[in-house]
């Protein structure tokens, strides 16, 4: 009787570590699996930043002025004053980053973007600056710590309001698709004369212009030409699609 009962002992010890052995397996396999487990992090989602729409950028909307880029996609904006690369070397724009036109001035750069891809599809225009509201020229100029006929270079006097200011200007050049700019010979915002298109031949023929510069300046006002905009003649970068006596009569002022 005491075999019996110490076989049945020793047989339930053999049953139990038979069984220790084979939940250890099992726990030593699931940590194998686990520690071998790959997460393809392609498939992990990046937090996307929200765009806030600020009072500035609700009040050009509510004016009625449309995104340039929802007319045009392939158009590439770079608005200048929503940084600190400007001749300022100040962001006035805070978040606004959205170039914003009146909708049929917004058409024909779509236009002027439609010509010049057919032209040469490796190229695209590139908006430095769109509707500028009075309040943001009036906070430019009043910061400007200058003479009045040297802030004109820089800045129109917000007291007689500018084609900007009614969303029917555009600075703007011609870039590569990476949004690379062709060379002009000068920089947007450039206040020397190497910069007005008035000036060009008498830099060119002083060989601080070079042929290809001009050419690059030309290609740009032959394809803003296209959308029935045109050039002033103290900045390569600026064009008007209505003379301002034009844009007064068919809109209001973005204050």
């Amino acid at each position: 009787m005491r075999f019996i009962i110490l076989f049945s002992f020793f047989g339930l010890l053999a049953c139990n570590g038979q069984q220790n052995t084979e939940n250890d397996s099992i726990t030593e396999n699931d940590t194998t699996a686990d520690s071998i487990e790959i997460i393809d992090s392609s498939l992990i989602e990046e937090p996307v930043e929200e765009y806030i729409i600020d009072t500035l950028e609700q009040t050009i909307i509510d004016a009625g002025l449309v995104n340039i880029e929802d007319i045009d996609p392939s158009i590439l904006v770079e608005l200048r004053y929503s940084t600190e690369n400007n001749f300022m070397e100040k962001d006035v724009y805070g978040h606004l980053n959205r170039a914003y036109m009146q909708e049929e001035v917004a058409n024909s750069l779509a236009k002027s973007q439609k010509y010049l891809q057919e032209k040469d599809s490796s190229l695209s225009l590139l908006v430095y600056d769109a509707v500028r509201p009075r309040s943001v020229q009036q906070y430019m100029w009043d910061i400007l710590d200058m003479p009045i006929w040297e802030k004109t270079k820089f800045v129109s006097n917000p007291a007689n309001g500018s084609v900007h200011n009614y969303g029917c200007a555009v600075d703007l050049t011609i870039s590569n698709l990476d949004g690379e700019p062709l060379d002009m010979g000068a920089g947007y915002d450039d206040s020397r004369k190497i910069a007005y298109p008035r000036h060009e031949k008498a830099y060119l023929d002083s060989g601080m212009l070079s042929v290809e510069q001009i050419d690059n300046r030309e290609l740009l006002r032959e394809v803003l030409k296209a959308g029935g905009f045109w050039n002033i003649q103290t900045e390569w970068w600026h064009f008007n699609r209505y003379s301002r006596s034009k844009a007064k009569e068919l809109y209001d002022i973005i204050e």
